[in-house]
């Protein structure tokens, strides 16, 4: 059942939390980059690039990348953080040269290396982003069948916080059977597609949690700031036991359930990092919401854009899967209510969203058939991100309906109608 996988991930996971959580920039006085930059990753092609980490205050910190002719040389601040942004060139297709950047400050240096120029999307949800594949059907065949090392993967180990942090436990990795095993299957068939297409390297971010509520995902003073969102998110938080008497910053069951601790954890660390665009399946812990979760959001898209700071940032979304909760009564739309709520979401710029009904299974919350899930992400990017207008990406979409006596007419959206 969900619970149980959710028990498990979580338990399987908690030795090494504490580490994620006790950590702070305060205490780092080495050189260090920020935990999201790493050997093996992929740098975002044609964007400016921060490198960003700690090293003694006052200290000039040089940064140089085997493509640039010149170093960019920073001073680390007061807290003992330096960034510093360095340009990355377009890259052509069928261009897998592996790169180097360099930072060193006085006697000390730290070489990222192996790394490709190309596009990173950061993935983010509960459980059916993050459902691994080790679970889909035919996993070992699967898995075995993995060999793309121009596909780098970063999966983020859970963590949670009550204030915002900047550290992140998690590996860059080329794909194979070891690294994809416990990775997100839409994570990595989703890089797949694009990498096979575009034929450039792709690198994707999968920092979620299973059983995660969308408040998680927004920090406090988000919430604070709107009435709606305060009364119907942090008030019962703020009345529960375990916010008056309880540790925030120990586990329980209902961590994933309370509002913006994973935010502090594992979305606030990679604001710096520069990406091509966002996927996200979320919902289900959040499916008696309406307008509320229309509100939350929004809010939510538009603050990570903000922070994010690189423009409206293509945020492409999956409907919640065809789920009975074990009550097969036809009378029962509350899900189909939160279809059309998810819908609304799809009017924001640069958004869309991923039709699941058909690749759903009404006995299982989690239907393995990812793969159509993830291709059906990859259509809209080819189409709405890189311009692959030939490759359709839209169902028949309803628009109006026309009732004369005995008859209605259905109208469907004019694009999405081949």
């Amino acid at each position: 059942t969900m619970f149980k996988k959710l028990i498990f991930s979580l338990i399987s996971i908690c030795p090494l939390l504490t580490y994620a959580n006790s950590r702070s920039a305060d205490t780092v006085v080495a050189l260090k980059t920020a935990d999201p930059l790493q050997s093996n990753m992929v740098v975002q092609q044609n964007k400016p690039f921060k490198v960003w980490g700690y090293a003694p205050a006052g200290k000039a910190v040089k940064i140089s990348a085997d493509w640039l002719s010149n170093p960019t040389i920073v001073t680390a601040d007061a807290s003992n953080k330096f960034t510093g942004i360095i340009n990355v060139p377009a890259i052509k297709t069928g261009d897998y040269t592996p790169h180097t950047i360099t930072i060193e400050s006085g006697k000390e240096k730290v070489s990222l290396i192996n790394l490709l120029i190309g596009d990173v999307w950061f993935c983010s949800g509960q459980s059916n982003m993050q459902l691994a594949m080790r679970e889909l059907q035919n996993a070992q065949q699967k898995i075995d069948s993995v060999n793309d090392p121009h596909v780098r993967i970063l999966n983020v180990k859970f963590a949670w916080h009550t204030s915002p942090i900047d550290s992140i436990t998690g590996k860059w990795a080329p794909c194979d059977p070891k690294s994809v095993r416990d990775f997100s299957a839409i994570g990595y068939y989703y890089g797949q597609e694009l990498r096979q297409k575009l034929n450039i390297p792709i690198g994707v971010i999968y920092s979620g949690i299973g059983g995660s509520v969308a408040q998680a995902y927004v920090p406090e003073e988000l919430l604070k700031a709107d009435t709606m969102l305060y009364n119907h998110y942090l008030t019962p938080f703020y009345n529960s036991d375990i916010y008056k008497t309880g540790d925030l910053n120990k586990f329980s069951f209902a961590t994933t359930s309370q509002p913006y601790l994973i935010y502090n954890a594992m979305i606030n660390p990679f604001f710096n990092l520069s990406v091509k665009g966002i996927l996200w399946y979320q919902g289900e812990s959040n499916r008696f919401d309406r307008e509320e979760y229309v509100n939350l959001s929004y809010r939510m898209i538009a603050y990570w854009r903000k922070n994010f700071g690189q423009g409206d940032l293509p945020f492409y979304y999956a409907q919640v899967a065809p789920y009975a909760y074990n009550r097969k009564d036809s009378t029962l739309a509350d899900y189909a209510f939160f279809r059309e709520t998810q819908e609304k979401l799809s009017l924001i710029n640069n958004t869309a969203m991923v039709v699941t009904m058909d690749v759903g299974d009404a006995n299982n919350i989690h239907p393995t058939n990812k793969k159509a899930v993830a291709q059906r992400f990859a259509r809209i990017a080819f189409n709405r991100t890189y311009n692959l207008l030939d490759i359709n990406y839209q169902g028949p979409h309803y628009d109006h309906v026309e009732y004369s006596k005995n008859k209605a007419v259905i109208h469907f959206a004019p694009t999405s109608v081949i």
